[in-house]
């Protein structure tokens, strides 16, 4: 945590293990371990059946929201071509995740 320089380029998975096995002191393989174990709590949170939610402390919160489905419609005022009308077609109901920044992420944008 001590080096605070922007990055600019995206970093690879290998180069994100390197630094953070670097400024932790633990090996590559641990580090790993660890994020593979973070995405398996993920997965086990927002997975069906299951709460449908998950925070990482500080950074992030991932939730799953159901979209309900979506009958047809049949002569719908078309927005692109005003005085026109067109078929909507129905939508199945679906699951959609999404994640939300929280404070400390928001700040460190600043």
């Amino acid at each position: 945590m001590s080096k605070t320089t922007a990055v600019r380029d995206a970093m690879t998975k290998t180069q994100l293990l390197a630094e953070i096995a670097e400024d932790t002191g633990l090996a590559k393989k641990d580090i790993s371990a660890v994020l593979d174990s973070l995405g398996a709590q993920i997965n086990r949170h927002v997975k069906k059946g299951a709460v449908g939610q998950f925070t990482l402390p500080g950074l992030l919160k991932i939730k799953t929201v159901k979209k309900p489905a979506r009958p047809a419609q049949k002569n719908v005022p078309n927005p692109f071509q005003p005085g026109t009308t067109m078929d909507v077609a129905a939508k199945p109901a679906s699951v959609q995740v999404k994640a939300l920044a929280l404070k400390k992420l928001k700040d460190m944008a600043k």
